[in-house]
């Protein structure tokens, strides 16, 4: 089955927002209770799954939400510094020409998407945008997507950088591509069996035509080290 819908995350997969966030989380470690992270620190994150991130921070998921909607908050002060993943423009309207549907799931605002995707020029390529409110609620937000678009699970794939973007897929039961500029490490986003892991924007292409083209691969040892498309 062709894939007709694919869904983006944001943060970190089609804009260079990581290094932002970091800044705000750690302005607001001692509002939240939380330690900062320093930049060693976060190379090391990097290797742990987000639930595992969570935990490590030492906050509360309690406070968890409120900290969401602070952080949103202050990235839409932010946004308009942000840019976009080199090359994803061309990717992106490769893609729209190639008459797939776009779409954005996020747990950022949909008012600092809009901002950034006009800002930008690429109001034109998303159809569709669907935020959540908490971390690990992107499987929710995808199935309701699902339903008010009325789309067909067979015909979707999700990209995202991080382990939660997969597990949200999974449950939602479509198909995901991991992406190895953002948040996570490659080798625990692999951990997480995405149908493909792409290391450089332009391999979304190819990743992308292979799901469209093949109904049962796997991920090669090669594909994962040197980021090349092998069945």
């Amino acid at each position: 089955m062709t894939a007709k819908v694919i869904i983006f995350d944001f943060d970190g997969t089609l804009a260079n927002t990581i290094d932002v966030i970091v800044d705000i989380t750690n302005r607001l470690a001692l509002e939240f209770g939380y330690k900062q992270t320093t930049q060693a620190e976060l190379e090391q994150l990097k290797n742990l799954s987000s639930r595992e991130i969570v935990k490590h921070s030492g906050i509360s998921i309690l406070k968890l939400p409120f900290l969401i909607k602070k952080v949103r908050a202050e990235l839409n002060k932010e946004i308009k510094n942000i840019k976009p993943i080199c090359e994803m423009t061309g990717i992106l309207s490769e893609l729209s020409s190639m008459e797939h549907r776009l779409g954005i799931v996020t747990s950022n605002s949909k008012e600092n998407i809009v901002e950034f995707l006009e800002k930008n020029e690429w109001q034109h390529l998303f159809d569709f945008i669907y935020s959540g409110t908490t971390l690990f609620g992107k499987s929710k937000v995808i199935n309701k997507l699902i339903k008010q678009e009325e789309l067909n699970r067979e015909e979707i794939i999700y990209i995202g950088d991080e382990t939660r973007d997969i597990e949200a897929a999974r449950k939602s039961n479509i198909k995901a591509i991991a992406v190895a500029w953002g948040f996570n490490s490659p080798e625990v986003l692999a951990q997480q069996n995405p149908d493909f892991l792409v290391h450089q924007p332009q391999e979304l292409l190819s990743a992308v035509i292979a799901l469209n083209s093949y109904e049962k691969f796997q991920l090669n040892s090669d594909f994962l080290s040197q980021g090349t498309l092998k069945f």
